[in-house]
C-alpha cells in the first residue's frame, strides 16, 4: 500500500512539475497598437459598391449610417516594422512595397492583411480585423473624400459621365501625394485617426457590391463579390483579394491606388 501511495505522489509531483512548466512557456500577452474609440454615432456616408441604372454607372447614394457597436481602430497604419514582426515568425508573406522600417507597410495584398489579423489577434489575445467601409469612414472623420462626381444622369449622353470622370481623374493627378512618409506623420482626423488619403491606400472588409437602381433610386438587385473588396484613400477602389501592386493590374472600378497597406480595428473593452 505504501508503494502504491509513494508512486502515486511521484506521479502527481512530476505532473504538477510539467504543468509548472508548460504554463510558464506559454507566451503572455503582449500590447497592442495604439488605437482610437469609435463610438456609434449616425453620420452621413457615400453608399460604397458599383451602382448602376439601365446598365449605365450612377453615384451611390448618402446614407444615414452608424456601426452597430464601439470598436477601436488603430491611429496609424500597420508599419514595415510591425508587419515583418509578423513576417519573422512564418504567420505573413513578404511584402512587397519599401523596407523602411517606420513607413507604413506597402505592396500586402486583402489575404497578407488578414494573415496579420490573425497572427496580431494570436499575440495580444484581442480580437483584431480589417475595418468595414463605414468604421474606417467614421475614423478618417473629416479627412474623408467623397469621390463622387455629382452630375446628373443623361441617358441619352453617355459622354457627360465621361468627361467628368476623366476631369476628376486629372484634377487627382495633379494634386496626387506620391510619397510614402513614416507612419503617423502625414495628417490626424478629428477622430485622432492619422494617415489618411495620402500615397497609402487600406484595405477594408468590405466586398465590392453591384446595385441595380431603378429611375426613382430603388434598389432592384444587389450582388456581393467577395473575391473583390473595397481599399479606402484618396479615393475608393475595389480590388481583387491578391493583388499587391495596384498599378500592375486588378483594379476592378475606379483609377488604381498607388500602394496597399492596412490597418485594423478591436472590438470590445
Amino acid at each position: 500500500m505504501r508503494v502504491w501511495v509513494a508512486l502515486a505522489v511521484l506521479g502527481f509531483a512530476l505532473a504538477a512539475g510539467v504543468g509548472a512548466r508548460l504554463w510558464f512557456a506559454r507566451p503572455a500577452p503582449v500590447p497592442g497598437p495604439e488605437v482610437v474609440r469609435l463610438e456609434p454615432m449616425t453620420f452621413r456616408h457615400r453608399l460604397d459598391g458599383d451602382w448602376r441604372r439601365d446598365g449605365r454607372p450612377v453615384d451611390p447614394p448618402r446614407a444615414e449610417l452608424r456601426i452597430p457597436a464601439p470598436v477601436w481602430i488603430m491611429v496609424r497604419p500597420v508599419s514595415v516594422a510591425d508587419y515583418m514582426a509578423c513576417v519573422d515568425e512564418g504567420a505573413c508573406g513578404m511584402p512587397s512595397g519599401p523596407r523602411g522600417a517606420d513607413l507604413p507597410v506597402t505592396g500586402v495584398n486583402w489575404l497578407d492583411a488578414n494573415a496579420y489579423a490573425t497572427w496580431l489577434s494570436r499575440r495580444t489575445g484581442q480580437p483584431w480585423r480589417l475595418p468595414t467601409d463605414v468604421e474606417w469612414a467614421q475614423g478618417a472623420g473629416d479627412l474623408f473624400r467623397d469621390d463622387a462626381l455629382g452630375i446628373a444622369d443623361d441617358p441619352a449622353n453617355p459622354a457627360v459621365r465621361w468627361i467628368a470622370e476623366y476631369e476628376a481623374e486629372a484634377a487627382r493627378s495633379r494634386t496626387r501625394d506620391r510619397d510614402i512618409r513614416p507612419a503617423g506623420t502625414l495628417n490626424r482626423s478629428g477622430t485622432g485617426m492619422r494617415d489618411i488619403g495620402g500615397a497609402v491606400w487600406e484595405w477594408t472588409s468590405t466586398c465590392l457590391r453591384q446595385v441595380d437602381v431603378d429611375a426613382q433610386g430603388r434598389v432592384l438587385r444587389e450582388r456581393p463579390n467577395c473575391g473583390i473588396y473595397i481599399a479606402e484613400g484618396l479615393h475608393r477602389a475595389a480590388l481583387t483579394v491578391f493583388v499587391r501592386d495596384p498599378k500592375s493590374g486588378g483594379c476592378s472600378v475606379g483609377t488604381p491606388p498607388d500602394n496597399l497597406g492596412f490597418r485594423l480595428v478591436r472590438e470590445g473593452v
